[in-house]
């Protein structure tokens, strides 16, 4: 049996955790599971793991509130997703963050240790 990093443990759970209507930011997601600088970890691990642990991939956006650069379908599906859940997204895929960010203050302490 394959084991995850405590760090990876951390993000997944995390994703997992964000509410629908909110969304959160990579780098938030790397402060919560406990290390400030790896939002480039989250990418790879939102990447490779959001079918095997059906995570809510949607909900994760950049630190402007913008949506990241996917392809075409994906950011016309991201927008149609964030939509169905009452997130207001522009048509240029950005986002209210002081509207809509999770800040996960429940889960830090879970997170945390």
């Amino acid at each position: 049996m394959f084991m995850y990093t405590q760090f990876t443990e951390s993000v997944i759970e995390i994703i997992k955790n964000i509410p629908k209507g909110k969304v959160q930011t990579y780098g938030g997601i790397s402060k919560l599971a406990g290390h400030p600088n790896g939002a480039r970890q989250v990418v790879r691990i939102l990447s490779s793991m959001s079918d095997k642990h059906n995570l809510p991939w949607h909900r994760i956006i950049n630190s402007k509130g913008e949506l990241p650069q996917l392809s075409s379908e994906m950011f016309a599906e991201q927008i149609e997703l964030l939509r169905k859940e009452k997130v207001k997204v522009s048509v240029d895929g950005r986002i209210d963050l002081k509207k809509y960010l999770w800040d996960g203050y429940i889960n830090i302490l879970t997170y945390s240790s």
